[in-house]
């Protein structure tokens, strides 16, 4: 039997089936509309503030494939087709593959799902990690998918975020900075805190309350560490605020003549 012939073969069953093609098309069509009308209300929800991004991106994902899966299961038993062979198959190559070659996607699949359910971090925070500040912009099954300030998209395996310590400054969650500076003992106290809250006080996005201070932090040999302790609620504007704030330090300390140098000791030694 040729190509060809097997090819017209196929006709009859088609014709068979045009009914339950028919009703496939228009389950396929009530699927799609449910899909649409649920994401629509999980945004809705979304911008009333009733459900975060983390959230919202889950139900979103469950809905998706719970309708394709009920999509394919309802076309084929709608046209007859016995998966139950396909099935086992199916369960035995997933097995092998998974047994031999896909042991850290599935981990990290297993990772992605802990880092849905428990959200130590969502969507829009702020999280600092191997060293540099990064925005999380989606948390998938495998993947959990940031950018940093640069501008770089980075993709890091769910399972490593489960590994590695990662500090979460959030949205707009009040965290505490601080910036020290180290000031020979002849320099008075009084002086070099009225100059740490005089520069704090020029810094847009510093926050009133809590107010910002200033502690004595460490007596070293030949200086003392004064630290001052601001807060801010713009967690993505961190470094630019730090930087501001180093930067009026500097000026109130040239304005109060407060030396920031700190070989002391050479200069003793002079």
């Amino acid at each position: 039997m040729t190509q060809f012939e097997n090819l017209l073969n196929i006709f009859p069953w088609l014709y068979a089936n045009v009914d339950n093609f028919v009703i496939s098309t228009l389950f396929l069509a009530l699927a799609y509309v449910f899909y649409r009308f649920s994401s629509g209300q999980i945004g809705r929800l979304l911008g009333q503030g009733r459900l975060d991004e983390t959230g919202a991106s889950l139900l979103r994902r469950l809905f998706r494939w719970g309708s394709i899966l009920a999509v394919l299961a309802f076309t084929f038993s709608q046209l007859g087709i016995h998966i139950d062979l396909l099935a086992g198959l199916l369960v035995l190559a997933g097995g092998t593959v998974l047994g031999f070659a896909a042991m850290n996607t599935l981990g990290n699949a297993i990772a992605g799902f802990i880092l849905m359910v428990s959200r130590p971090f969502t969507i829009g925070d702020r999280l600092y990690l191997d060293g540099q500040f990064m925005d999380v912009e989606d948390i998938d099954l495998i993947f959990t998918r940031m950018r940093t300030p640069d501008n770089v998209s980075i993709a890091i395996p769910n399972q490593k975020l489960l590994q590695t310590d990662v500090v979460d400054f959030g949205k707009e969650r009040v965290i505490r900075r601080r910036h020290a500076i180290t000031v020979g003992y002849n320099d008075p106290r009084e002086t070099v805190e009225a100059a740490l809250l005089e520069a704090a006080g020029k810094v847009e996005g510093l926050l009133d309350d809590p107010e910002p201070y200033v502690w004595i932090t460490e007596f070293q040999s030949y200086a003392v560490e004064y630290t001052l302790f601001v807060f801010i609620n713009e967690p993505r504007r961190v470094q630019e605020i730090d930087a501001n704030v180093r930067r009026e330090i500097m000026k109130a300390c040239d304005k109060y003549e407060i030396d920031l140098s700190t070989p002391t000791l050479i200069k003793t030694l002079k």
